[in-house]
């Protein structure tokens, strides 16, 4: 397993739209084993390929405190919503920074497993949010596109200022 750099916001790449996932083979179960060491690395909840430079459509998450229940869904889509509920989000691509988003309080996805097997999830909560937030993700969408202009311009323009800083 290897560790994957993470795109920051404002990278172009995150708003590459993923590519459909037509064979689930070996490749595909290394990229998502080498996501779920990167992504408990961060640490974070979730991930989605596009955050690692790969358009395709693969999403892992693990909401559990003691990360013992990684959930993978290749190609995955949203075919039932209801509710609506603010909660706070982050975002590994978009680090330190933490803003309110509406999201549907209860969805249904279906989408493949790691055997190319089809499952379909009822999830509510946090699951609900995290699987909302990586799927816009694989759509070319970061949270931070939910937010006012302004909001956006000055997060940009921080996160800008830090990848200085750092050089």
């Amino acid at each position: 397993m290897a560790l994957l750099p993470i795109l920051r916001y404002p990278d172009p790449r995150l708003h590459k739209k993923a590519a459909p996932i037509s064979i689930v083979d070996a490749s595909i179960r290394q990229l998502a084993a080498d996501m779920a060491e990167t992504m408990y690395a961060a640490p974070g909840i979730g991930l989605a390929a596009t955050q690692v430079d790969r358009h395709i459509r693969l999403i892992i998450i693990d909401v559990t405190e003691n990360k013992s229940k990684l959930q993978t869904f290749i190609n995955p889509e949203i075919i039932n919503k209801s509710g609506g509920c603010d909660s706070e989000e982050g975002c590994l691509s978009v680090p330190g920074i933490y803003e309110t988003v509406n999201r549907a309080e209860t969805i249904t996805v279906k989408a493949l497993d790691l055997d190319g097997n089809p499952f379909e999830l009822t999830a509510e909560g946090l699951l609900a949010v995290c699987i909302q937030h990586e799927i816009d993700h694989l759509n070319g969408k970061v949270f931070v596109n939910y937010l006012s202009r302004l909001k956006q311009q000055r997060i940009k323009d921080k996160l800008l200022k830090q990848a200085r800083e750092t050089l």
